[in-house]
């Protein structure tokens, strides 16, 4: 059998560095795709998957341990170009500039069937449980997880397989309550800076964004948010509630933190919707009651289709993809990267270019 020589980043186990590898990769046969992958954003999943947890507060963890096999390449924000291909992917096309979904299933179980692989409990997902995208080649399973590229970068389309689709999927659980009411989007990290470009090219109400970081305040309101507010200030919740105008009835939780979502709680009002789609780690306390009373939606948001991700890549094919910083690394730096990300310095989104 053909194989290619390939270049990538692996983590060897839990916890330890990641290191740059050479290796040999199957050739694609049947279904499977093999791409030669021209970006992969650096996304602060990676990071869980070095540590090899999610926190759930309390000491309480998340494992990975049953998910992944040593060694393995992180990577799920992918996009590349088709250098070879199966048998029986006779729709992808040598040459093809795309996109990869990673978010792959097992494609057998009630949720593969309604068409949420993201949500499988036997995933494949590329960059988690097979090698992702920190390489120069990616072995994709099947071609329908490719969406052309078109015209747009492919370092800064990239990261829309993961944040875009995310925020994307996320936003939509808003439905029509966003042409006119402004959303309170608590993070201005990658997920968040997306979230308010997205907004902006879809038309929506200017967001207000309440982010820590004066820096990524400041490329929030760059981005089109109406207003970026600390919530540490003393009267942030006064601020917030200024600024959206009326009651707060719509917040997207990018951080997914327990202090974010404690003043989300305290925040939201009668009749309105909390979206958490951040996955930082903690927990905190509710008043049970108070859900009923108050008729408020807590609803959880993980990453999203292969569908929505079409539409997300037809909506930026149209409209121009959200202004958003995006900082290119080449394939050894990712190492350097992951720990930039780590330390919270990063405003906008880390992109590798093997």
């Amino acid at each position: 059998m053909t194989s290619y020589r390939t270049r990538s980043i692996q983590l060897q186990d839990f916890g330890t560095p990641p290191t740059l590898t050479q290796h040999e990769i199957d050739a694609p046969t049947g279904s499977e795709v093999l791409v030669q992958v021209t970006g992969a954003g650096v996304c602060h999943s990676d990071l869980h998957l070095q540590d090899g947890y999610y926190d759930l507060g309390g000491g309480e963890h998340l494992s990975f341990k049953q998910r992944v096999t040593f060694p393995v390449t992180p990577g799920h924000e992918i996009s590349g170009v088709v250098v070879a291909r199966g048998e029986d992917a006779t729709d992808a096309t040598i040459g093809q500039e795309v996109l990869v979904c990673p978010w792959v299933g097992c494609g057998d179980c009630p949720r593969c069937i309604r068409g949420h692989e993201n949500l499988c409990r036997n995933s494949q997902f590329l960059g988690v449980n097979r090698d992702g995208g920190y390489a120069e080649h990616v072995l994709v399973p099947h071609s329908r997880y490719l969406i052309e590229l078109g015209d747009l970068d492919p370092a800064r389309a990239a990261p829309l397989t993961c944040s875009g689709l995310t925020t994307y999927s996320a936003i939509g659980k808003f439905g029509n309550e966003l042409n006119k009411e402004p959303l309170v989007i608590f993070g201005a990290g990658g997920l968040g800076l997306m979230a308010v470009g997205l907004l902006t090219i879809m038309g929506k109400a200017r967001p207000v964004v309440v982010e820590i970081d004066p820096e990524r305040r400041s490329a929030a309101l760059a981005a089109g948010a109406q207003a970026a507010i600390d919530p540490t200030d003393g009267d942030a919740d006064e601020q917030i509630r200024a600024a959206v105008g009326g009651p707060v009835l719509a917040i997207l939780d990018v951080v997914g933190a327990g202090a974010t979502f404690a003043q989300s709680y305290r925040l939201i009002e009668k009749g309105g919707r909390i979206v958490i789609a951040g996955l930082l780690g903690g927990d905190t306390r509710l008043q049970v009651p108070l859900i009923p009373m108050r008729s408020i939606s807590i609803e959880g948001s993980y990453i999203g289709t292969l569908d929505e991700l079409r539409e997300l890549v037809t909506l930026v094919r149209t409209h121009g993809l959200p202004d958003i910083p995006v900082h290119t690394r080449a394939l050894h730096e990712a190492p350097q990267a992951m720990e930039e990300l780590r330390s919270g310095s990063v405003v906008g989104r880390f992109v590798l270019v093997p």
